[in-house]
């Protein structure tokens, strides 16, 4: 069930688990509101998504209360999952602020591995503002991402960007890519052929398109695509979650 990541050393379940709403329910992009989960239910899902198998837990800075109460809750099982986080975006005052410099990533690196209790970070993406081409060219996020890559701190990095010029540049560095990739939007494609075709690894976000799209016929789609190595689908039902992976099950079969 477990497939590869690019060339990384990392084997990550088809589905992984994007952890926005156990955080954060202010400047969303989904199509109905929710309440933040107490701390329990939060356990209660965290550690019921490690027991259904599914292996990548998909966070960021930006996500709110996110990195703490995964840390909180299963910094316990920390080798039972594969852990993704992001620099470039904070949450402050319930608005998002940017800073890719090479202090502002150092000092969020920092802090991610305090919120999450743990000395490494399996994957780092940059979490972009939309300006993709911009970040990598005009900043040292990518630079202190490889130097954090090299001193040990952080395993894979890559780009959670916005545009397809963004990713093609990203090419030329990452590990690991994300994507938005779904029934409406097939722009990327062209991305993860190439992408798949060098060894770098592709995480796909939004392929519901935020709840957009039918979940079943989505998750065939993406996962369908060979260079798709897993769909981060984030929910706050464990019911939910179980019956997505078993359609995303079924693919493997």
């Amino acid at each position: 069930m477990l497939r590869p990541l690019g060339k990384t050393s990392l084997r990550i379940s088809p589905l992984g688990f994007g952890a926005f709403k156990i955080g954060r329910n202010e400047g969303i992009k989904y199509p109905s509101a929710y309440d933040l989960p107490d701390d329990k239910t939060v356990a209660h899902l965290l550690n019921g998504v490690l027991d259904l198998g599914i292996n990548l837990i998909d966070t960021a800075p930006a996500y709110g209360l996110s990195e703490e109460r995964i840390g909180k809750a299963i910094a316990h099982r920390r080798e039972a999952f594969i852990l993704s986080t992001k620099v470039g975006e904070t949450l402050e005052n319930a608005r998002s602020e940017f800073d890719f410099s090479a202090p502002a990533t150092r000092r969020s690196i920092e802090r991610s591995l305090r919120r999450l209790r743990t000395d490494r970070l399996d994957i780092v993406f940059i979490h972009s503002d939309g300006d993709d081409e911009r970040i990598m060219n005009e900043t040292d996020c990518v630079a202190t991402l490889m130097a954090l890559r090299d001193e040990g701190v952080i395993g894979a990095i890559g780009l959670s960007g916005k545009t397809v010029d963004g990713a093609i540049l990203a090419l030329n560095w990452a590990d690991v890519l994300m994507v938005e990739y779904h029934l409406s939007d097939r722009s990327h494609e062209p991305v993860i052929a190439e992408a798949a075709a060098r060894g770098i690894g592709i995480l796909v976000k939004k392929g519901l398109a935020s709840g957009r799209l039918d979940p079943a016929q989505s998750i065939r789609f993406v996962l369908s695509n060979p260079g798709v190595s897993s769909l981060v689908i984030g929910g706050l039902n464990l019911s939910h979650i179980e019956a997505n992976l078993a359609t995303a099950k079924a693919m493997t079969i």
